[in-house]
């Protein structure tokens, strides 16, 4: 059955849609991105061309009717003028333009080199904007087990919420990841999680004792639970109306204890945490790099070595920290005698 989107979709937009779909076989959430990528893209075609009604709003400009002509006429210089007018007109970060601009380049690259529609690739040396790398804000060792221990132990759900931090801390999964987590993703037998990650792609995570016996204690509890879907019998955690369990509920839990532990002003989030477990087996572990990648299950290993830099960031700190930092030479040296003394 076709998306509700692709009845907004021009043809060649809708093929470019089902090439990432059934050939690269991408998740529904990334096909949808590119889908409103290029559609902010057409929407400002129809504007420079001024073919939008000039009372209607940007967000509600069609684009089933862009013509595929406005398309092969487009050039290089065009599309840095398009990334002028994210930055000016919808002022987009540089890592939203950026994200726009790689989204055209494989609509361009598709259209040429997939579908015949372009005899050329105008967008093959277009730049993408440059993003500041910014480090990943993260918890202490300090802090994670100030998290743990400040949970709310009289909360009906306390053994299942205990369960999810810990694998967030420990495994570094993604919420999307935890959300979908079924029974029979856990083998006890080899303490493995398996993970469905971005693109579709299985992982294998070790468990360690923690994540064991944390896992072990919900499992008592969730399999007295009755779901309330048979779409949703296999679902590892549930929320309280028998349901799995949603990532706002999720996000909801990780607010709450945060802030039960006096940490709710720290900015950390369930993507944070992913960047805590990353951190600490770094720091803490002594994890390869190699290793680092394919527990969090990253594409590149350049989006893993961010944890290098972090740590190099720390050890700058620690050395300005310490008591004797600002120590100077004390002297008692005279001044040297000049001829006429």
């Amino acid at each position: 059955m076709k998306k509700e989107y692709y009845k907004d979709c021009p043809d060649y937009l809708e093929a470019f849609l089902v090439n990432l779909k059934v050939i690269k076989d991408r998740a529904d959430r990334t096909e949808e991105a590119y889908y409103i990528d290029i559609r902010t893209f057409l929407r400002y075609l129809r504007l420079i061309h001024n073919d939008a009604e000039p009372d209607v709003e940007f967000e509600s400009i069609e684009i089933k009717n862009v013509p595929i002509s406005w398309i092969k006429e487009f050039k290089l210089t065009d599309a840095y003028q398009y990334l002028k007018y994210l930055k000016d007109e919808r002022n987009n970060s540089a890592k939203t333009r950026a994200r726009k601009a790689s989204a055209l380049k494989q609509f361009f690259s598709f259209l040429h080199k997939k579908s015949g529609t372009l005899e050329k690739d105008p967008l093959t040396d277009l730049e993408l904007p440059r993003i500041k790398q910014a480090l990943p804000k993260y918890l202490t060792l300090d802090e994670s087990l100030e998290l743990l221990d400040n949970m709310n132990k009289d909360s009906k759900n306390y053994t299942r919420d205990y369960c999810i931090l810990v694998l967030f801390l420990n495994c570094g999964m993604r919420l999307s990841e935890l959300v979908g987590l079924n029974i029979n993703d856990y083998s006890e037998e080899n303490s493995t999680l398996r993970l469905l990650g971005k693109g579709n792609k299985e992982r294998i995570v070790y468990l360690n004792n923690a994540c064991r016996s944390a896992l072990n204690d919900y499992l008592q509890v969730r399999n007295q639970i009755k779901p309330k879907f048979a779409e949703h019998k296999n679902a590892m955690f549930f929320s309280s109306n028998r349901t799995r369990i949603a990532k706002r509920r999720v996000q909801q839990i990780v607010e709450e204890n945060l802030n039960n532990a006096g940490l709710g002003n720290k900015g950390i989030t369930t993507h944070k945490l992913r960047h805590t477990a990353a951190t600490l087996m770094y720091q803490h572990g002594n994890v390869d790099t190699l290793v680092l990648k394919d527990i969090l299950g990253h594409k590149s290993i350049a989006t893993t070595e961010i944890y290098t830099h972090l740590s190099n960031e720390n050890l700058k700190n620690a050395a300005e920290a310490n008591p004797l930092a600002n120590v100077k030479k004390v002297t008692n040296e005279k001044s040297p005698k000049t001829d006429d003394e």
